[in-house]
């Protein structure tokens, strides 16, 4: 295994943790849930999105949350955002930092953002341009790497094309989503290997929902790869509206655990971490689904 001896933890709960949260939940509560976060040590918090209200309504508030939240010392607060519009929007708010996304799937990039995976390429091109001239650093996302709900298995090969137009495009960073959690470690091990042909590991992270319990499995086998970020929802908060029964992202407090064994830093408070876990289930009416929160709390 690659030795390694600092992960860097992208916390995406305040944002792909909420979105689709049928009940709104209000402004208060999303900006307390971010300070929350900063707090028990999160150096990079996705804090909300600049996309349409009519798709997803959560995140109408998005401007309202940007200035609100206390914006502490060396903490990175990047926002979603689908075209130019949003990023205009983004910035206007605030944002010192963006994220776009894609997909690796063509039924799923119609299904999702309605267009094809070549079409939303282009649209990314002006958002790209302005934020460079801005000076603000763009993050990719692409979805569906490991699965779709309606092609099933996507070819290693179909994820590192996408990746690397992003790449090319300008994004520091892309993020690999697992979107409907249905990977398996030696899947994950063949799709990084292809992507990393086009992306440099280091500009590469792991975005893992945990569907059939695999997410913590796939970070190892990641991390065996040398990638070394990782999108986190703290709570295991998240799901995908387009695939029946998956399950959100894998919990912060799972991911730390799993790093603290191996030896690895992340400056990450976990009694914190875990405090927060268990303020936003109950703001939302549910236990967490982190197996270490559930462990701690029958353990009290």
């Amino acid at each position: 295994m690659t030795v390694v001896k600092r992960i860097k933890i992208v916390e995406v709960g305040p944002r792909d943790g909420l979105q689709n949260e049928p009940k709104i939940i209000d402004t208060a509560t999303k900006v307390a849930l971010v300070s929350r976060l900063g707090e028990a040590g999160l150096k990079v918090i996705e804090a909300a999105a600049f996309v349409s209200p009519k798709w997803v309504p959560q995140m109408a508030d998005s401007a309202a949350v940007m200035a609100a939240i206390e914006r502490l010392p060396g903490v990175a607060y990047p926002v979603l955002t689908p075209n130019l519009k949003g990023f205009e929007a983004a910035v206007a708010a605030g944002a010192r930092e963006i994220a776009v996304f894609g997909a690796a799937s063509e039924s799923f990039s119609q299904k999702n953002i309605n267009c094809s995976i070549a079409e939303s390429l282009v649209r990314f091109k002006p958002l790209l341009t302005a934020a460079k001239a801005a000076g603000i650093p763009v993050r990719g996302y692409v979805s569906c790497v490991l699965g779709c709900p309606y092609e099933d298995a996507i070819r290693p090969e179909a994820v590192a094309e996408v990746a690397g137009a992003l790449f090319a495009m300008g994004c520091y960073e892309i993020s690999l989503g697992d979107t409907v959690g249905v990977g398996t470690p030696e899947a994950a091990k063949r799709m990084i290997a292809a992507v990393s042909t086009r992306v440099p590991l280091d500009c590469l992270a792991g975005h893992y929902h945990d569907t059939y319990g695999m997410a913590i499995a796939n970070i190892y086998a990641s991390l065996q790869c040398g990638v070394t970020v990782f999108d986190s929802s703290v709570a295991g908060l998240g799901g995908c509206p387009y695939a029946q029964g998956a399950a959100g992202n894998v919990a912060t407090e799972d991911v730390v655990y799993l790093l603290a064994g191996l030896g690895i830093e992340t400056g990450i408070d976990l009694d914190r971490l875990l405090e927060c876990s268990a303020w936003i289930s109950r703001c939302l009416g549910r236990v967490p689904v982190s197996k270490v929160a559930l462990a701690k709390a029958a353990s009290r």
